[in-house]
């Protein structure tokens, strides 16, 4: 019965465009093993990528480049969506943002294989994250993860278990797979992607978004997420937006802008405190640990 149900609750998460909205093929005089993107015009400042997960399948990723980047955004896109749709969304998003970008297609979307689960997507973002680490050298002080709509879901679960991430952006999210049906109370063990839990977890800051005419996923998951928030960041209640446009309107680049801009104040102060004398930095770490919970 379990099985099932998690199986009707997956259906209602997975959406991907079919056919695929782009293909990979190996880039003609070009470096060799270079890949490149069908309607990605050629440019050397992104790289198209292959990354193999544990669950063993083999999932497209693209490194957006930005020469003056301090930031990596590792972007987990919505349910119905592949990277193909969201070329134009990289472009101006490292542009206004100046960040490099690493976006990727879940197990089952685009030109990847397996089929798309909740534990395929944990796989996907795992093998993603590795691949920053080792291949780009990205450290969790210069990351940020964003996660739109279903995408939050493995946005949390990899947040969840990094103690030093840069910061967090919940774009339309979801508490939880079930209570996108049903406003249930509680979470039921056959529920996926159980942010409500997971957000409790994460110790950087949190910036969310959501339209207040959403009508897929209710403002409310926002607004929740928000308040369970350890470090909250000022959210961005968009006033008539639905699912899906939330890019089109103004503020969303703005706000965006300035969070970017509040992790690199962030950043440069973390820094500046790490070179003090090793007498002052005992003696900070020392107050941390006089700090009790509750």
């Amino acid at each position: 019965m379990g099985n099932v149900t998690s199986s009707v609750a997956a259906r209602f998460a997975f959406f991907p465009p079919e056919p695929a909205t782009y293909e990979v093929f190996p880039e003609r005089g070009g470096e060799e093993g270079r890949l490149r993107l069908s309607g990605l015009a050629p440019e050397k400042n992104v790289e198209v990528r292959v990354v193999e997960t544990k669950a063993g399948n083999r999932v497209v990723a693209t490194f957006w480049r930005h020469p003056a980047a301090r930031f990596t955004l590792l972007y987990s896109h919505g349910n119905a969506a592949d990277l193909g749709q969201m070329l134009d969304l990289f472009h101006e998003l490292r542009a206004h943002l100046r960040v490099n970008i690493m976006s990727y297609d879940y197990s089952g979307y685009g030109a990847s294989t397996g089929k798309p689960s909740e534990f395929n997507t944990y796989c996907d973002i795992e093998a993603v994250y590795d691949f920053l680490k080792k291949e780009y050298g990205v450290k969790q002080e210069e990351l940020i993860l964003y996660g739109q709509s279903v995408g939050s879901g493995p946005t949390l679960h990899l947040a969840s278990q990094l103690h030093n991430l840069r910061g967090v952006v919940l774009h339309s999210a979801i508490l939880s797979g079930i209570r996108v049906l049903y406003p249930v109370k509680v979470t039921f063990w056959f529920d996926i992607f159980k942010n409500i839990d997971k957000i409790r977890l994460v110790n950087c800051p949190v910036f969310v978004i959501h339209g207040t005419a959403d009508d897929i996923v209710n403002w409310t998951h926002g607004k929740r997420l928000w308040e369970l928030s350890k470090e909250k960041y000022d959210p961005l209640w968009i006033k008539g937006g639905g699912h899906c446009n939330l890019e089109t309107y103004p503020e969303y680049i703005k706000h965006l802008k300035k969070f970017i801009s509040a992790m690199e104040k962030l950043y440069a102060k973390q820094a500046k405190q790490s070179s003090q004398p090793p007498s002052a930095i005992t003696e900070v770490k020392h107050n941390k640990c006089l700090r009790f919970r509750k």
